[in-house]
């Protein structure tokens, strides 16, 4: 149904939680496709001993090289790119299904809801905590739980799982290798597929995930994706998730073009900033 890619980087605990999860919760059959940055704590090891089709890099490469690597071996017709840190709920993957099924269109970007233990101000998940690391981990709670935590379709999908057309990975290049190792590539990834004509960016409420958080990018030299991001196209990330987006704000299906009245102050103070970086 699927092809799913997820980076990981020695993160074998989290990788091999999040694969189990998949096999055991899914309702249709989906093609793992898995990249090994580094794989010296023993995943690569682990995946070949499990016959996981993977790619492989001898270092850490990122997410955007990891994943464009991955998707060389995509066979479906859409693709979820996906962390190795998150844990899928059942049917989580029915949810996807029935809503692609009620598009008109391949054109969409649509992400799971994300259910996570700390609350970063992030109005697209649901805060519960059910552990924050493998040894804390609540999944028999989780289990029981995660259906009755209140949320509703949200507007701005660009944070996996996303879930878009293999056409329109190819179509828009995929995941921007000068964001390496990734901050803000999920954004630009979102611009790009707007630049495309996509006017789907939907969070499905009811398929739902669990992350752990930040169990890579804690460990990584960030590249200054803010300042990319305003350099690449002219307005910063707080403007295209407001005015493009509607980030977190209740599903309303095609988005529409952003007002240019109200966006041309923050074009203005996001071309003071280019000339000031």
């Amino acid at each position: 149904m699927f092809s799913i890619i997820i980076p990981t980087w020695n993160n074998l605990e989290y990788l091999r939680l999040c694969i189990e999860s998949i096999e055991k919760n899914s309702t249709y059959q989906h093609q793992i496709v898995v990249h090994v940055n580094d794989g010296s704590d023993g995943t690569l090891e682990w995946v070949n001993s499990r016959g996981i089709l993977h790619t492989h890099s001898e270092v850490n490469i990122g997410v955007c090289m990891a994943v464009n690597q991955a998707c060389l071996k995509a066979e479906n017709d859409f693709i979820v790119y996906m962390n190795d840190d998150m844990y899928v709920c059942p049917e989580w993957d029915r949810h996807l299904v029935d809503d692609i099924n009620g598009l008109k269109t391949d054109c969409f970007m649509l992400s799971s809801t994300m259910i996570e233990p700390v609350d970063t101000s992030n109005n697209c998940v649901i805060v519960k905590s059910f552990g924050t690391s493998i040894d804390t981990f609540k999944e028999t709670e989780l289990l029981k739980e995660y259906q009755l935590l209140d949320k509703d379709d949200w507007n701005g999908s660009t944070w996996p799982p996303t879930i878009v057309s293999r056409k329109y990975w190819l179509i828009t290049g995929g995941y921007s290798i000068e964001f390496s190792p990734g901050m803000s590539s999920d954004d630009d990834f979102g611009m790009k597929m707007w630049l495309a004509g996509c006017r789907i960016f939907k969070g499905v409420a009811k398929s739902r995930v669990y992350h752990f958080q930040t169990k890579s990018t804690a460990r990584i030299n960030k590249n200054n994706g803010r300042r990319q991001f305003l350099l690449k196209w002219g307005i910063n990330q707080s403007t295209f998730r407001k005015h493009y987006l509607k980030r977190g704000e209740p599903y309303c299906g095609l988005l529409p073009e952003p007002d240019k009245r109200r966006l041309k102050p923050e074009l203005v103070r996001a071309w003071i900033k280019r000339k000031l970086v």
